[in-house]
């Protein structure tokens, strides 16, 4: 049974639109937990699109279950990290432009670069996620890199049309978890999962944390955001 653990920067994009102070992520995060859901999914990109510190230092002090802070392997953000202490630091390419998390992070061509920043953030006493693509070449550096967990991301699944594309897409994640499981590394998943397509990736074995925000927030707009989480907490479960 997979954990759910929900992105609320959709909160803070709908605020940051007219820079006022409502909603408040920090609010919705104490929703969402009452709601069941297992943790806390916040990204501080660069740029502070829409989740800004203050949020993230906030939300250390009031989330109860588990706090996941997504971020890019910079010197700043390590340093923030190192401050605030997360539970879980998922690593993820970030592009300026993108609207959203385009793919996985190339950790076979990053890893000197990842392995300090790994070590420092354990040292910390933070577990690091990778953010990778259902490859196995993806997964052996991430072990080599001496991450904990990696983050499959299953944009292609949620993406794929037809029955067989779909069956295609799932076998990736399947034979990528088991890869995974037997390099060492725990798996969490996340990235497209909606009402309609999470339920068979919540049913792979040895998935931990499903990471979901978009979908969950949509839904929220009109139904409230406790009976969205409520909604699709009965699907992963």
């Amino acid at each position: 049974m997979a954990n759910l653990c929900v992105n609320i920067d959709h909160i803070a994009t709908l605020r940051q639109a007219r820079r006022e102070c409502d909603p408040d992520p920090v609010e919705a995060a104490v929703l969402v937990e009452l709601a069941g859901a297992q943790g806390i999914t916040v990204h501080l990109r660069e740029d502070r699109r829409h989740i800004q510190d203050r949020d993230v230092e906030l939300l250390r002090q009031v989330v109860k279950t588990k706090l996941n802070l997504e971020m890019a392997a910079t010197y700043e953000m390590v340093e923030i990290a190192e401050r605030i202490k997360p539970d879980e630091c998922t690593m993820v390419p970030e592009k300026r432009e993108e609207l959203t998390t385009e793919g996985g992070l190339d950790v076979s061509k990053q890893v000197t670069r990842l392995k300090p920043v790994i070590k420092r953030l354990n040292q910390t006493g933070i577990a690091v996620s990778l953010f990778v693509d259902p490859k196995a070449a993806q997964i052996k550096a991430a072990a080599e890199a001496g991450a904990q967990f990696v983050e499959l991301h299953t944009g292609c699944y949620a993406q794929a049309k037809g029955e067989d594309k779909v069956c295609e897409e799932f076998d990736k994640l399947v034979k990528a978890a088991c890869l995974a499981r037997e390099k060492g590394l725990r798996v969490n998943a996340g990235h497209g999962l909606t009402y309609r397509n999470v339920r068979l990736v919540a049913e792979l074995a040895g998935v931990e944390d499903l990471n979901i925000g978009h979908n969950i927030i949509a839904r929220a707009s009109l139904v409230g955001l406790d009976e969205a989480v409520r909604d699709m907490l009965a699907l992963v479960q």
